[in-house]
């Protein structure tokens, strides 16, 4: 009987230990801090910007007087957004219709006087030089009638300027203005992006861009999403040619999905670069290790009585079910796997 119980107890014991958990005081499942190896990847802090992303300026100065959008509004492309008091602009428009009408009434005096004089003088009734002067009336006439057309065109064309719409299909990201403020040629009146049109921008050392090449893989970190949107692999990375002459640094651009849900322009994000050497000292502990009360992140830790102590530590990258640990813990202690399980012991 002591022989069957003790080789059940060493068979716990190899499962145990098989499995790289193992019991501490009070029953708690722990396991052993462990470093990984494999393929590193360099972390690189980035900024999340809109493809397209254009500010709307005033080209006529006059009163705004209608704003029907406001930051974080959906727009359609062509929707108007605002409206400049055109009243001035309309009756220029209008003057200038008048005048092309006048220009046609003209031309069409002309026309009929030249033909006129022309059958004059094929019966030889005038001069050469009466022919003349009637074919250059004409002319000139027709002439003015192209130019008050033009006229009227440029005026029709600036009268669209007091309406400004969409150019593409966005959300408004800012609005600086007010209904009644003045508008100006080059004053800002709205911001307008592309959701649909997103990358993460990073700057990569120059020490470093021998190993990042054009058209590899990368992942991108998200923090600020949940933990299940935080990640994402992308397959091409873009590296602009030119070099920053104050920071040494290049710029590495990464487009992400079309899809891609809670992200704006502005958000921090994180480019994960693979190189060419071997990760080393990486530590890595199961995620449900991971204890999160309020802005504190931490782990149990067994101490050397066998007690678990919470204890804040600084985490890396998520890989599957582990997480990495930056700092905290160490090579080779133990930490409890059931945070709850641990708070019940005192």
């Amino acid at each position: 009987m002591l022989k069957k119980t003790l080789f059940g107890l060493l068979i716990a014991a190899l499962v145990v230990h098989a499995s790289g958990a193992a019991p501490a005081q009070d029953g708690l499942a722990t396991v052993t801090v462990q470093s990984a190896g494999g393929a590193e990847a360099s972390p690189y802090d980035g900024v999340v910007e809109a493809v397209r992303q254009t500010v709307l300026a005033a080209q006529v100065p006059g009163a705004v007087v209608a704003l029907s959008v406001k930051a974080g509004d959906v727009v359609k492309e062509g929707q108007v957004l605002v409206r400049i008091d055109a009243r001035a602009a309309t009756q220029n428009s209008a003057a200038s219709e008048a005048q092309v009408q006048a220009a046609r009434s003209a031309l069409e005096v002309a026309t009929k006087d030249y033909q006129r004089q022309q059958q004059l003088y094929q019966k030889q009734y005038i001069s050469q030089a009466a022919l003349e002067r009637a074919e250059a009336q004409y002319r000139a006439t027709s002439a003015q009638l192209k130019a008050q057309i033009a006229q009227a065109s440029a005026a029709n064309i600036q009268s669209g300027f007091y309406t400004v719409k969409a150019p593409y299909a966005g959300v408004v990201a800012d609005v600086p203005i007010t209904l009644g403020d003045m508008a100006m040629p080059g004053r800002p009146l709205l911001t307008l992006y592309d959701p649909g049109a997103l990358r993460v921008t990073a700057a990569v050392p120059q020490t470093a861009l021998g190993r990042v090449a054009a058209g590899q893989a990368a992942k991108i970190e998200l923090p600020s999403l949940p933990a299940d949107r935080q990640w994402l692999t992308r397959p091409q990375v873009q590296v602009l040619p030119t070099i920053d002459a104050g920071t040494h640094s290049a710029q590495v651009r990464v487009d992400l999905p079309a899809d891609v849900k809670g992200v704006t322009p502005g958000m921090f994000a994180r480019v994960w670069l693979p190189s060419q050497a071997a990760a080393s000292g990486r530590l890595y502990v199961p995620s449900a290790a991971i204890v999160r009360r309020a802005e504190m992140t931490g782990l149990y830790v067994i101490d050397s009585n066998g007690r678990p102590v919470l204890r804040q530590v600084r985490l890396g990258r998520v890989e599957n079910d582990r997480v990495e640990i930056l700092s905290g813990v160490a090579h080779g202690e133990r930490v409890v796997i059931d945070p709850q399980a641990a708070a019940r012991v005192r």
